[in-house]
């Protein structure tokens, strides 16, 4: 029996019987759907880029900046809000099960296996397929994250009290009060600087008592009888220290 004689060979077409480079296609087979990166495609980019700058100026332009008075250590009452894109994670630290004694459940846990699975959505979809109807898991959580989102911050939004907000970020005018003065002293004596401020100027929703448009009668009268959140009885003083001090808080003028 002569060498090879009986066997056949069987060839995979699928196989090219020549070995080629591993070159990509010439894009230049497909005119009218590509362009140069340089300067064509660049060009663009930088025009849109461009449109969108002189955009932003404009707006910083025309809208005021929402500048708030300087920090104040001291006042307590006062009760920051985050950017609008923190206010779900802000919404979140309300509820009682991401609060108190649970805040580390929503501060780190709840964000964390959030991110963990964005981190992990590459990995646990990994079909073939592109179109989102196709891809249940990858569109059901992307939806749902959208919608999670979308109600805290509206929450957010609806259960803040913006106007309480622009009073006690309002920027007050400051003076340099007299603090030898009797009247200060007896403004020093009754706690007013605890609701009031060292210089008048007011603190948290407390309004600022520099430059008043109230009469002498009217503040003692307020600070006995008291107003709105100010309740009664908070002057101890005699008669006449509260018409010293009532002189003095209405001899304070703005600058």
């Amino acid at each position: 029996m002569k060498r090879g004689k009986g066997m056949k060979f069987v060839g995979d077409s699928r196989i090219p019987a020549e070995r080629k480079p591993n070159i990509p296609k010439d894009y230049s087979e497909y005119p009218g759907k590509t362009e140069a990166f340089y300067p064509d495609f660049l060009l663009k980019e930088w025009l849109v880029g461009a449109v969108f700058l002189v955009g932003f100026l404009c707006l910083t332009i025309v809208e005021e900046p929402p500048l708030e008075r300087i920090a104040d250590p001291t006042d307590t009452s006062y009760t920051p809000m985050p950017d609008w894109y923190f206010l779900f994670l802000y919404q979140l630290l309300k509820y009682s099960y991401a609060s108190g004694k649970y805040v580390l459940l929503g501060t780190i846990v709840i964000p964390g296996l959030a991110f963990l699975a964005l981190l992990l959505a590459p990995f646990l979809d990994r079909g073939p397929k592109r179109r989102p109807s196709q891809r249940p898991f990858a569109t059901g959580f992307m939806l749902l994250t959208i919608a999670l989102i979308f109600y805290l911050t509206w929450e957010a939004v609806e259960q803040h009290d913006w106007e309480a907000a622009r009073k006690q970020g309002e920027i007050r005018t400051q003076v340099e009060v007299d603090k030898t003065a009797e009247g200060y002293k007896i403004y020093q004596e009754q706690g007013c600087i605890s609701c009031h401020g060292e210089n008048l100027e007011g603190r948290g929703s407390n309004p600022a008592l520099v430059g008043t448009e109230k009469s002498v009668d009217e503040i003692k009268d307020i600070a006995k009888n008291g107003i709105g959140s100010m309740p009664p009885g908070i002057f101890k003083g005699t008669d006449e220290e509260l018409q010293k001090l009532a002189e003095y808080i209405k001899s304070i003028e703005a600058e």
